[in-house]
């Protein structure tokens, strides 16, 4: 019922140029209801990457992507801003999605909403994160140094005794705030030295009112903070998780990575802007004032344990700008690892933004019997009607080990726990093979094909439950032991062109690949699927040559030269 008056209520609104913007029903009821409300107004002009390159670093990347949005922004927002300052009103500008926040009421709404600049106007809606941990925390005090259950069954163990534990990775989460001095997380903070303390570029306070949706108006962290603080606990322990380590207990995947942080919820309640900011902070870090932004120090991955439900104020008329900017943190080389929400192992329920879309690394929860936890949502994703299958993976989320305010040793539930060790595997693979570092499609297709297949536990119509990937498992429970060992095999061109005589290009490929050999001789190519099976196998006669890979599915695939016994693996989108 709610839904068919929401599609009545839809107001279009025309400027004397005789376009339209989109106002949500949301705004005009908070107006009958206050004199002011605050607004997310997006802009219609979007940029484009007409120079960008899948093979370019994350640095080269990040510093690109973050120069055409502000460009883009900068000159799309002047007519608006100047006229924010004029009527005085309280405003805050965003790039990563061409927005501005604002303070308007009735009449200043009116005046917006004829600018022909703008596209849309969503009321800013505050909600509140599900935690997603268990109500009876269990204290673990003086525990053996021995792994928690989820390293050991990821195999995070022995990637570290090959030597890779996240050293030279970033990674960075925004959430309810993080203790960054804590034992066995202290030294992992980027800001850190060893000696003293500097929070530029490693942390961002979003949080600069208190929630409507709070119950009272003393945050026990307080608002717009020059340095980290977690007023709920929920962030703390997930970032323990992606790096945290002490010489007695063992519970961070990544312990020799670094991480930076943002708060985006006020003890537990956001908005999106809230999450926008954060966003854009990541993907180019500014100093405490938010000034002399640094792309080229945005983190190698972002975990987001948190989610926003309709009933909470996200919706089908505003998904469209959080995917937006999801998209161009993939593009500039980031790895977005969202959780998958805990609403149950039932057909459709991942069902919330960022989890449901499809550049954004979906993370379901998997417990210590080695079957799916019963709050982990399930795909496939049917709120948008595009069937997509989701989650990506699953990881450990049930019972999960780590650090809380108090510094003292929790086991907590929810998928909120299985997002950091996916985010944790992410600085594995890198510290692994540093060249993988903004190659996005290739770290995330690297986790799915190593991950440990298992077949869906629900009928959901028109889906096969042992599909890979499936609507419960994905692709499977993460092995982080075979992800690294993936990727030591992915070279880059240069070492496998003096090392196999030949090149292989694009990589990753869609519809096609291309060889060129370092002699004229004929060669022999035999392409075989990640289990062995051979798949195809095509003679050259030429130092060049183009072969189809249109009708291989999506994977991991070892083309071999026959003559000389080279190979080398590609990955196909």
């Amino acid at each position: 019922m709610r839904f068919q008056m929401i599609l009545v209520a839809i107001i279009l609104c025309s400027s004397t140029y005789g376009q339209k913007c989109f106002i949500h029903p949301s705004v005009y009821e908070k107006l009958q209801q206050q004199s002011e409300v605050t607004i997310l107004v997006e802009l219609k002009e979007k940029p484009s990457f007409p120079l960008y390159q899948e093979s370019w670093s994350k640095e080269k990347k990040s510093t690109y992507v973050y120069q055409q949005l502000s460009t883009v922004a900068y000159k799309s927002q002047k007519s608006l801003i100047d006229y924010f300052i004029k009527k005085r009103l309280e405003y805050q500008p965003f790039w990563i999605l061409n927005a501005i926040k604002v303070n308007v009421d009735r009449n200043n709404l009116e005046e917006i909403a004829l600018s022909p600049q703008v596209k849309a106007i969503y009321y800013d809606v505050p909600f509140s994160l599900k935690l997603g941990q268990d109500n009876s925390l269990k204290k673990l005090q003086e525990r053996a140094p021995e792994i928690t259950w989820g390293l050991n069954r990821i195999g995070a163990d022995k990637v570290w005794q090959m030597g890779f534990e996240g050293q030279g990775v970033t990674l960075a989460g925004e959430d309810t705030g993080y203790k960054w001095d804590l034992e066995g997380i202290k030294d992992k903070y980027r800001g850190w030295n060893g000696s003293s303390v500097d929070h530029n570029y490693q942390w961002h306070d979003a949080i600069h009112s208190i929630s409507v949706l709070s119950a009272d108006s003393l945050n026990p962290c307080g608002l717009s903070l020059k340095e980290p603080c977690d007023d709920n606990g929920h962030g703390t322990h997930t970032a323990g998780t992606m790096v945290g380590s002490t010489a007695d207990n063992l519970y961070g995947v990544a312990p020799k990575a670094k991480w930076i942080g943002c708060r985006n919820m006020e003890r537990g309640n956001g908005a999106p802007s809230t999450y926008i900011e954060c966003f854009q902070f990541f993907l180019a870090p500014t100093d405490l004032d938010g000034m002399n932004p640094k792309p080229e120090l945005a983190p190698h991955a972002i975990n987001n344990s948190w989610y926003c439900s309709q009933g909470e104020g996200c919706n089908a008329s505003n998904y469209i700008y959080m995917e937006e900017v999801i998209n161009n943190l993939k593009k500039a080389g980031i790895v977005v690892v969202v959780s998958a929400g805990n609403d149950g192992v039932g057909c459709g329920t991942i069902s919330n933004p960022p989890a449901m879309f499809e550049n954004s690394f979906t993370v379901g929860s998997f417990a210590s019997n080695d079957t799916i936890s019963g709050f982990s949502s399930a795909g496939p994703v049917r709120i948008d009607s595009s069937g997509r299958i989701k989650p990506n993976v699953v990881a450990p989320g049930s019972y999960v080990i780590s650090r809380t305010l108090s510094g003292e040793l929790q086991g907590w539930n929810g998928t909120s726990m299985a997002g950091p060790h996916v985010a944790g595997l992410v600085a594995l693979i890198i510290s692994a093979h540093p060249a993988l570092a903004g190659q996005v499609e290739k770290i995330e297709t690297i986790i799915e094909q190593s991950a440990r297949p298992d077949d869906a536990i629900i009928d959901c119509e028109g889906l096969l439950n042992s599909a890979r990937p499936n609507h419960v498992y994905g692709y499977g429970k993460i092995q982080a032991d075979a992800a690294v060992k993936m990727a030591l095999l992915l070279k880059t061109d240069e070492e496998q062109r003096i090392k196999t005589g030949f090149t292989l290009s694009p990589n990753p490929a869609k519809d096609f690949i291309k060889i060129a050999f370092n002699d004229n001789l004929q060669h022999t190519i035999q392409i075989y699927d990640f289990l062995g099976h051979a798949i195809l196998e095509k003679f050259l006669i030429q130092s060049t040559g183009i072969i189809s890979i249109t009708d291989l599915p999506k994977g991991i695939y070892l083309l071999k030269i026959r003559e000389t016994g080279s190979s080398r693996l590609f990955l196909k989108n």
